[in-house]
Parts: C-alpha cells; structure tokens; sequence
C-alpha cells in the first residue's frame, strides 16, 4: 500500500519532545518508516511547522534552522510553513492563583491581572487538513498517517474516511496524560472516532529515527546536531 504522513509539528513538539530533547534530532522519513506495517511504502512526509521566535529562546531559531537543513536532504520530507506568533497581553488572573513553581507565594492581595507573554503558531493546521483532503481526492494514498491530537482536523479525517472510503491512522505522540487530576485522552476521541486505527510513537521508535550528529548535504557542507539535543 502507498502511505504518506501528515505531521503537526508543533503539536508534537508540546505533547512530545518539547520535554525529551534527545529526540528532537529527528529523521521524519526514518521515523515515518518504522511505524508503517509491511508491505507499506512511504511514499511523503509532510511536515507542518513555522519558524519560531527568538524573543524567549534566542538559541531557538538556529536550533531549529539546523533541523530543516537535516529534513532537507531527505528527498522525501515536505516542510510546509505557518506563521508563528509572539504577543504579549493582560490576562485575568484566575482565583486561587496558580503559579510555577507551584512553591511560588503571591503577595497579598492577588492582582487582578497579570500581563502574559503568547505564543501561537498559525496556518499548519488548515494547511494540513487541505493536503490530506487534496491529496486523497487525486488518489495519493491507500492510507493516510496523521501525526496529531488537534481536534481541529476531525472533519478532514472524516472526509478522507467516510467519504474517500480510505485508510486513516492516527499516529499519537504519547500515550494519555494526566492533567490536574484527570485523564487527558490521546488520540482525543473525536480523532479517533474516525480512524481506521492507531499507533503510539513509544520512545524505541525515535531513538531509532535520529540523524546521525553530523548530516552531510548534496553540497559537501554539513550541519551539526544542536549541543543541547544529545
């Protein structure tokens, strides 16, 4: 069967290697590779991210300028770019104040309002559910792997499965969380209504999948693996 991989970038980066630096060296292909079952050929992997803000991480941009050299010289890895937004704004506290470190002591008397720093990525997720629909009305795939829990692309995965009457499996980036307490599920169960199945990226699998330190391009040059991502 022909498959090609849809991957909500930042989605991923939060639930997943935001945490585990040691996996963000990450080979998108090789990855998409070990978690498709035989007789299945990768055929694309999409890649839906945006260029990140130095204004927190002044090292982010050239941490992430080496990983697209690296997905680069991976002809088959399609990077397909958003916007990524940084605002600062006021935003109503909420009562009892929470804070990190949860041992943080508010003076009394709590303010009303905090000014916050937000950040937000724009654009990846409409693109990615157009390519998936794009893609499975031209015949592109038997099956479709969506690397995601934004239940924003439900309807675009239901097309594809009800409509296309074609494969989906929705590729979770981890397991279920807890969260103050409660269950978080993943994939959400919206997603997974609608998919054929689904896999759980376990930590084997991208162990397996980092490019090797150095990358060499179809230059000669090379680019190395950032410090902090060992």
């Amino acid at each position: 069967m022909r498959a090609v991989f849809y991957i909500d970038g930042f989605n991923f980066y939060y639930l997943r290697t935001k945490n585990q630096p040691q996996y963000k060296w990450l080979n998108l292909k090789a990855l998409a590779d070990t978690i498709v079952t035989g007789g299945t050929t990768v055929l694309a992997v999409n890649y839906y991210t945006a260029d990140v803000s130095g204004k927190i991480d002044s090292d982010a941009p050239r941490r992430q300028q080496a990983l697209f050299a690296a997905l680069k010289t991976v002809p088959q890895i399609a990077i397909h770019k958003g916007r990524f937004l940084y605002s600062e704004k006021w935003a109503g506290l909420v009562k009892p104040a929470q804070a990190r470190p949860r041992e943080y002591m508010w003076n009394e008397p709590e303010p009303e309002v905090v000014l916050v720093r937000k950040t937000e990525e724009k654009g990846s997720d409409v693109n990615l559910g157009a390519h998936l629909v794009r893609d499975g009305f031209q015949d592109r795939y038997d099956v479709a792997y969506v690397l995601t829990n934004d239940t924003d692309l439900v309807e675009p995965i239901r097309i594809v499965s009800q409509e296309l009457m074609k494969q989906v499996c929705i590729v979770a980036p981890c397991r279920p969380t807890q969260r103050q307490g409660k269950t978080i599920p993943v994939p959400a169960i919206s997603l997974r209504k609608y998919a054929s199945f689904v896999h759980y990226i376990d930590d084997a699998e991208l162990s397996r999948a980092q490019f090797p330190d150095l990358v060499v391009r179809p230059n000669g040059s090379t680019v190395e693996r950032p410090a902090t991502w060992r």
